[in-house]
């Protein structure tokens, strides 16, 4: 266990309850975990791994384009002076075609070198993986207008870790919007190379970056709203696909995090009410938003050692949860499960020095496609009831199709 966290505060910040993760560090150094070790260099002429995600699963081929925003409104609390607030964001859509439009990788260059300097790995052993998005592709219109999900990570976490549910919600008819909290995210590639690191100090965590990361989801709001006037809000001008401003629909939104993400969502939710419907991935509650009571539709999706008999900030929130709730369990998963940590550590666990009773202990016992599928059909079914208004019967209790799967009552 790492020194100093309870399991729950580890949970906050993307660790597991025993050890802190090698794919998920807590702060921006560049030296692995204790009990791990950089992995060793390639020999000559051999090729670097090539790391994938699991292929969506909706019928839909699936656009994305990244997009800088300035908020002029605020500073950034995370570095001195009186810098804006920057943020970069990705958008996942229904593409109508994909042909002349190239995959976009996980994350960009400049980051994800940094990304897996600070995994003691580099870009000449670990290719990250090709994303299914596809640059600028158009935006299918044949659906008419799509609902909106924003997503957001964990501490000191990237906005590419919910890559794999993001871009599979995308497949079903849904625009997603993953969210980088420039200075907590360990690091954010601008345009033009421009790379910001993680600047809080360590263990300074706390509502009020709960608070940091609401007001971004509110500004994302607002620069949707322009979108959806035919407007465009990007700093740099730069184009965005055809075909969003007529689908971007502001009046079913919904948000989704993991970890410190996850409870994310139900300040923002109490700071903006155009968010309809959230769902919180395995993230312990911080301040005092779980003791007020919110009227809309909320979804808690734990890990298997974690739920509300053991997490004192879920039961808070429980009876405050005046609209519909649900609260499910994934059995054999971790905290970890909830991220793309699940599908790509696996594949790297040697490198990592991991052994598998390490990756076992981290990740879960479930299969990692299996952990993936589960989490993406029970987020779009709760999404799909709540913003679509087509029912699920996943929803009103345990499932044949899904044994790893049980309701918290």
């Amino acid at each position: 266990m790492a020194a100093g966290k309870t399991p729950n505060e580890q949970a906050a910040t993307g660790a597991s309850p025993d050890q802190k993760a090698p794919w998920a560090p807590e702060n921006d150094s560049a030296t692995l975990p204790k009990g791990t070790h950089p992995a060793p260099a390639l020999s000559r002429g051999r090729s670097a791994v090539q790391l994938s995600l699991p292929a969506p699963s909706g019928p839909y081929q699936v656009g994305t384009f990244s997009q800088h925003l300035v908020d002029k409104s605020r500073t950034d609390p995370y570095v001195p002076g009186n810098r804006a607030r920057e943020l970069m964001v990705t958008y996942w859509y229904p593409a109508s075609s994909t042909s002349g439009h190239a995959q976009v990788p996980w994350m960009p260059s400049v980051s994800g070198a940094h990304f897996l300097y600070s995994r003691g790995l580099s870009p000449q052993q670990v290719t990250l993986p090709q994303t299914a998005g596809h640059d600028l592709a158009p935006v299918t219109t044949k659906l008419g207008k799509l609902p909106v999900l924003l997503y957001s990570t964990g501490l000191h976490s990237d906005r590419a870790m919910g890559t794999a549910l993001a871009e599979d919600l995308a497949s079903r008819g849904y625009i997603v919007i993953a969210v980088d909290h420039t200075h907590d995210a360990s690091e954010v590639q601008f345009p033009g190379g421009r790379l910001e690191v993680n600047t809080m100090p360590a263990g300074a965590h706390s509502s009020d970056t709960l608070n940091v990361r609401a007001a971004d989801i509110r500004f994302v709001i607002n620069q949707l709203g322009t979108i959806a006037k035919g407007g465009n809000p990007d700093a740099d001008h730069a184009k965005l696909p055809s075909g969003l401003s007529k689908t971007v629909d502001t009046s079913r939104i919904g948000m989704f995090g993991w970890s410190l993400g996850g409870a994310a969502v139900d300040t923002a939710m109490q700071l903006d009410h155009r968010i309809d419907a959230g769902a919180n991935l395995d993230g312990q509650f911080f301040g005092t938003a779980p003791s007020k009571d919110l009227s809309r539709p909320f979804m808690l999706f734990s890990s298997g050692t974690h739920n509300r008999n053991n997490d004192s900030s879920w039961r808070k929130l429980w009876p405050h949860l005046k609209g519909y709730r649900v609260d499910i369990q994934l059995h054999g998963s971790r905290h970890l499960s909830f991220s793309d940590n699940e599908w790509l550590v696996p594949q790297v666990a040697s490198m990592l020095g991991m052994s598998p009773a390490q990756v076992q202990e981290q990740y879960g016992t479930i299969d990692p496609d299996r952990a993936i599928k589960i989490q993406r059909v029970y987020l779009a079914a709760f999404f799909d009831q709540e913003l679509r208004k087509k029912h699920s019967t996943l929803l009103d209790g345990p499932a044949r199709s899904y044994p790893e799967i049980s309701f918290v009552r």
